[in-house]
């Protein structure tokens, strides 16, 4: 379905947003550098950035390495080049190669327990929140706990919402585009 939204959304700038958004702002560059363009559309909201960043760097069961796997799936399924794009970077800097991404994004992995994480939270985000029995009985066979699919269900939460802020506001990629599969 073609994105038939005629209101244009421009990345906010730190001197359009609230104060509150201001300091975050400030606290990205600082660490970041910049303030990608996503986040600073959240900033559309004078509470959304906050709430997002607080949901997003809550302490999970998952590893960053986990994190990154899902965050790839999950963007692949929902077609959202800037999460895809942003996560291929990230994925690299936490040690995963150029072709284990792009499996990732295939839903499956070398990594037996990685195998089973991508292959149900591609079928979650697909299915909307149901999954095959046979994939839920794979994570759980692979070591996953009960504490680890709460964990893996609000990680497709969190991308979800990014996905669709990027497939709806098509903001401009400030990462280096990932490759299409």
């Amino acid at each position: 379905m073609e994105n038939l939204v005629k209101t244009e959304f421009n990345v906010p700038t730190r001197e359009e947003v609230s104060a509150t958004n201001q300091e975050i702002f400030d606290a990205l560059n600082k660490a970041l550098g910049f303030v990608p363009n996503l986040y600073a559309t959240i900033a559309y909201s004078d509470n959304g950035l906050k709430r997002y960043l607080d949901f997003q760097n809550a302490k999970t069961s998952l590893s960053n390495k986990e994190k990154e796997a899902v965050n790839l799936v999950v963007s692949q399924v929902n077609g959202c080049v800037y999460c895809l794009s942003a996560h291929t970077v990230l994925g690299k800097m936490n040690g995963f190669t150029d072709e284990q991404l792009l499996d990732f994004r295939r839903s499956k992995s070398e990594n037996a327990k990685i195998n089973a994480l991508v292959k149900l939270a591609a079928d979650l985000t697909e299915n909307r929140g149901k999954a095959s029995a046979d994939n839920v009985e794979d994570f759980f066979a692979h070591g996953y706990t009960k504490e680890n699919l709460v964990d893996l269900i609000l990680q497709i939460s969190d991308k979800t919402a990014m996905n669709y802020l990027h497939n709806l506001t098509k903001v401009p990629v400030d990462f280096p585009i990932a490759s299409v599969l």
